[in-house]
């Protein structure tokens, strides 16, 4: 059933898209995407050498980007065991580039008010069983208390649907009331300290506010690189139908000043390895043109969503092992990006895909509007977007991860200090920013183990950072004696103590 627009809505549609806004971005009228040549890299790459291939390798351990016909080659290796040497070098890249550490994070929605219409969101427009609400602050400010003040985070996506009353006003908004919650805990305070924002494609002038309001990394997927697909998908008429307005969103982002930008695709809507393709043209494109590729590629899959049946009669599903080789090729085809695999993924999988590459991942999650503070079951359809495969409490993520020997880094200083942008694509290859990243994980870890780990995961994670100190004191030996001076200050109830 088709629902009818406000008149006062649609006329805030029709102004939502700057026509001048894309265009400057383009060359000689085209995109980036260029489906003949992908497909031809495709189909000109098949059964490579294995020679080509440790070529290839070696040029992703040197932290360099690879082209489309180098990437090509590793989505077409058929053996089995050259996909475990491949699997094998994205884990030395991640640890060459970013360590041993692990990056949390929670979702907030804000909203489930959308006016687009797209066929396989639980949120779109004419989902007439979806129960819509925008939060109010004080119901943010709710929310926020229980993530950094009952859980224990540190930084959120806050994720916002395309709609007039979560504009970008609300927005700046929200990000305020967000960062100005400070909870008591056990020895310290909770506060959330970086805010990203997953939301619509936005004007160069509506992302100048958001990053004067503190915005961290303005993360935007185009869902499917595939124009076609694209436009099956998003039904004309909605702004979401404009596949250029969101495909150069992160050129406006790097013209607004917002140098840490998230990328990604829904896998599951189009062929995977076209689609991996799509994302290595994006971040080449950003390097091309502004000299800063994306801060992070995440890569959802196609979950069910209530009143949605599209994910079940599509022909594109990816599969586990197709799944773990697409996070392989991206981790080698853009080696510096940060990886985001979120809580759609059971748990299972997530410990999978952080043995070869996976950076970032989000716990505690509840994706209803509203969900963290209201008691209700974990999962609730018409309240949610798509279901959920992973619902374990952070503290379970943080212990089962100390398990497997990584650290829980809830560091945000990098942002704070510059060492973002073209500061950090630097940093990430040369494998220096790694070095502050593990200092400042050292601090941030013993503050939250100090302020909300129960004893079980304490005595999996003592042994932990005691092992990171004493790497420290071996391999960063000229920043040991402040990092151990830090260290004492934290425990003895200071925080947000940085490098």
């Amino acid at each position: 059933m088709e629902i009818s627009m406000d008149p006062k809505i649609q006329a805030w549609m029709n102004e939502r898209i700057k026509e001048d806004q894309v265009a400057k971005y383009m060359r000689n009228g085209r995109d980036f995407i260029d489906e003949p040549a992908i497909e031809a890299a495709l189909a000109a790459n098949k059964n490579p050498d294995p020679k080509r291939i440790a070529g290839i390798l070696e040029k992703s351990l040197a932290i360099q980007t690879l082209t489309l016909d180098e990437t090509a080659a590793l989505l077409n290796v058929q053996d089995r065991g050259q996909w475990e040497v491949m699997q094998d070098t994205a884990l030395r890249i991640k640890k060459k580039v970013y360590d041993n550490r692990v990056v949390t994070f929670a979702p907030l929605y804000l909203g489930s008010l959308c006016v687009n219409n797209c066929l396989y969101c639980g949120f779109r427009k004419d989902n007439e069983r979806s129960t819509r609400r925008v939060l109010s602050p004080e119901e943010v400010r709710s929310e926020t208390k229980i993530l950094a003040g009952t859980i224990g985070h540190k930084r959120l996506i806050a994720v916002y649907g395309e709609h007039p009353a979560t504009d970008v006003d609300y927005m700046v908004s929200t990000i305020k009331t967000i960062y100005g919650v400070k909870e008591k805990t056990r020895h310290g305070w909770g506060q959330i300290r970086r805010v990203n924002v997953n939301a619509a494609p936005m004007s160069i002038e509506e992302l100048s506010a958001l990053k004067n309001a503190g915005l961290g990394t303005y993360q935007v997927f185009q869902e499917t690189y595939h124009h076609a697909t694209y436009q099956r998908l998003h039904p004309a008429g909605t702004i979401k139908a404009h596949y250029l307005w969101r495909l150069y969103c992160m050129h406006r982002a790097q013209e607004a000043g917002i140098d840490d930008v998230g990328i990604g695709v829904l896998f599951g809507l189009y062929d995977w390895r076209f689609e991996v393709m799509g994302l290595l043209r994006h971040a080449q494109d950003l390097e091309e043109q502004f000299g800063i590729g994306p801060h992070t590629i995440s890569f959802p899959r196609l979950e069910p969503a209530d009143n949605m049946s599209y994910s079940h009669d599509n022909p594109y599903k990816v599969s586990d092992d197709d799944f773990k080789k697409l996070i392989t090729v991206i981790r080698l085809a853009v080696p510096y990006t940060g990886m985001i695999i979120t809580a759609r993924e059971t748990a299972r999988m997530r410990q999978d895909a952080f043995s070869f590459g996976c950076t970032q991942t989000d716990a505690s999650s509840r994706i209803g509007v509203g969900a963290y503070a209201e008691e209700y079951e974990q999962q609730q359809g018409r309240r949610q977007q798509f279901f959920l495969g992973d619902t374990r409490s952070l503290e379970e993520v943080i212990r089962d991860f100390a398990e497997r020997g990584y650290i829980t880094s809830f560091c945000t200083a990098g942002y704070r200090c510059g060492r973002t942008g073209k500061c950090i694509m630097d940093l990430l290859r040369s494998g220096a920013e790694g070095k502050f990243c593990k200092l400042n994980a050292v601090l941030t870890f013993r503050e939250w183990l100090d302020d909300f780990a129960g004893e079980p995961t304490r005595s999996v994670a003592e042994p932990l950072i005691e092992k990171e100190l004493r790497e420290v004191k071996s391999r960063l030996p000229e920043f040991y004696s402040q990092l151990v001076a830090y260290y004492e200050r934290v425990k003895n109830g200071e925080r947000d103590l940085f490098f």
